[in-house]
């Protein structure tokens, strides 16, 4: 079915906004064989999945006029779990249903309750909004629901996870059996699925998930790094990219607070959002993003539900999705309308294995790079500013007599240079990785080579070994952190079965030690300790003093990663 066939007023709704022909789930849900019926509709993010349900509900809404039937109490109600995506998808309404006179009410937490519950009493087609808002007017007696003859749960495997079951149950028991339900839900879990048997009727399965993929303009790519480079990694992924829009995504508010100070300390424009955010400061953070006053959105996974940007073009899993499906909801914010995009994945060393069976499981082409270098970001900062500055542009009379007077006072190559400089200032700085992120020289230090400066050491020892997976990628940051000194202040590494030594010049141990035994971190930590020797039956990673060695590799850890407790923050 093309959207010629729709009535007119929503057709030349779709024209004057660009859309030519239907995606997959657009056509699916105003297919002859789904009209009048209940619908669960698997759809992954960037699908048009917001116009579809707009459209698959318009046989309740407008009569043969093609205009909404005149109401007092509403007959489409849209249930979703954040309130970005509740006002997003009212936006998108809007402008779909407005050529037909309907009048759309947006009730979400965060927002003036007074205010909705007056759209609501003067009447509304449409009401859009998050399940405990809709709740709270439904038992005030401000939600009418006597009349509705359609009702859309948009992303309702989130909601459920979210813990708004009981609040979607006291709706939906509120609503007239005759209405048609419309469950929106890129999963389909046991939870999703008891919840339709329940509430629909004889419901049609339509799935685009292999037919549309909103990722297909994604391209994914992976990088490991030492966890103490995670921040630098993430500044370099910036610089390099120098993307219109991105969204750096964290699990918690605490590391969105962090991270986002980090970011506006360095110099990058950045706004945060997570749930901590009001709704006032959530609207001045998109806007921010939408007017380009800024370029980076520092994000929690509910908290950017709905965002859509046309300008994001790089998404940034900072910390790790639980699993695949959270993986696509994040980097789905990017890669639509045709566009290109980019989602990238910081991997700890340690948690590499985990991403790569997550990747190939849910069948995600990714490529391993390395973290953009600093030289590599310079280069890519000179290619930037060449075409910058050779792009012709407009000039007016104010701009000739000061391009005038600078070269009447300066010579053209010293103005170019001025204008380098000026734009190199304004840069924030690339980071330059520590050695453990760049393997040929990590392998150096690990294979005990003779570095300047260790002639007279003495050996530490830690209480981790080959059976707790200890290894240098993660155990060198380990005791970086908890010694207070730098990467270049640790000598060899030593790896045996249950303990592993490593040097620390003589001059620095005292230091050491009296940072170690201020750093403790519980009953629970590594514990550390001077040596009169390496420990017995240590390995060295590949060539030790002592002669050529190969390093175990094939040994089997009981545990995958750090052992709990033990890995660097």
């Amino acid at each position: 079915m093309s959207f010629a066939e729709l009535p007119a007023l929503l057709a030349e709704a779709l024209a004057s906004r660009g859309y030519a022909a239907p995606t997959a789930v657009q056509a699916a849900v105003i297919a002859p064989e789904a009209a009048g019926r209940d619908l669960i509709v698997s759809a992954q993010t960037g699908s048009g999945k917001t116009v579809a349900f707009g459209l698959a509900m318009h046989p309740e809404l407008l009569g043969e006029d093609g205009r909404v039937v005149p109401t007092r109490e509403p007959h489409a109600l849209i249930i979703a779990p954040t309130r970005e995506l509740a006002l997003q998808v009212s936006r998108e309404l809007i402008w779909l249903y407005g050529p037909t006179g309907a009048r759309i009410a947006t009730c979400v937490g965060g927002m003036d309750a007074s205010k909705e519950r007056r759209q609501l009493n003067f009447g509304a087609h449409i009401v859009v909004g998050t399940p405990g808002r809709l709740r709270d007017h439904l038992e005030r007696g401000a939600l009418d629901l006597s009349a509705l003859r359609a009702i859309v749960l948009d992303e309702a495997d989130e909601m459920l996870d979210m813990g708004f079951r009981d609040d979607l149950e006291a709706i939906l028991d509120a609503t007239p059996e005759t209405r048609r339900t419309l469950l929106f839900s890129a999963t389909m879990p046991k939870p999703i699925v008891a919840l339709a048997k329940r509430y629909q009727q004889d419901a049609l399965r339509i799935s685009t998930v292999g037919e549309d993929r909103g990722h297909g303009d994604i391209s994914y790519q992976a990088m490991t790094v030492a966890p103490s480079d995670i921040e630098h990694a993430v500044i370099n992924l910036l610089r390099f990219h120098e993307a219109e829009t991105a969204i750096l995504f964290c699990a918690t508010r605490d590391n969105v607070r962090h991270l986002h100070a980090t970011l506006v300390e360095r110099g990058f424009s950045a706004v945060a959002l997570s749930g901590e955010h009001s709704q006032n400061e959530r609207n001045h953070a998109l806007q921010a993003l939408r007017d380009q006053r800024a370029r980076v959105c520092v994000a929690t996974d509910v908290a950017a539900r709905g965002i859509d940007l046309p300008t994001l073009t790089l998404v940034v899993h900072v910390e790790l999705p639980r699993d695949a499906e959270t993986l696509q909801h994040r980097s789905g914010r990017t890669g639509r309308a045709g566009k290109k995009g980019t989602a990238v994945l910081i991997v700890p060393y340690q948690r590499r294995r985990r991403v790569e069976m997550m990747l190939k499981g849910a069948r995600i082409p990714v490529e391993w790079v390395d973290v953009p270098s600093a030289e590599a970001i310079r280069e890519q900062d000179r290619e930037r500013l060449i075409t910058t500055l050779l792009t012709p542009v407009e000039t007016d009379e104010e701009d000739a007599a000061i391009a005038e007077r600078l070269l009447a006072e300066r010579t053209p190559a010293e103005i170019a240079a001025a204008l380098v400089r000026a734009h190199r200032a304004a840069l924030p700085a690339p980071e330059e990785l520590s050695e453990r992120s760049h393997s040929d020289k990590r392998e150096e230090r690990q294979a005990g080579q003779h570095r300047p400066g260790f002639d007279d050491v003495v050996w530490f020892r830690m209480d981790i070994g080959r059976r707790q997976n200890a290894d240098p990628r993660w155990i060198l940051p380990l005791i970086c952190r908890r010694g207070h000194i730098t990467k270049n202040e640790v000598g060899a590494i030593r790896i045996g079965p249950n303990e592993t030594a490593f040097q620390i010049p003589r001059g620095l141990a005292g230091k050491f030690m009296a940072a170690v035994a201020r750093s403790a971190e519980g009953e629970e930590d590594v514990r550390f300790e001077q040596s009169d020797a390496p420990v017995q039956g240590a390995r060295p990673q590949r060539n030790g003093p002592n002669g050529p060695n190969r390093p175990n590799y094939q040994a089997k850890p009981h545990r995958k990663g750090p052992p709990r407790g033990h890995a660097p923050r």
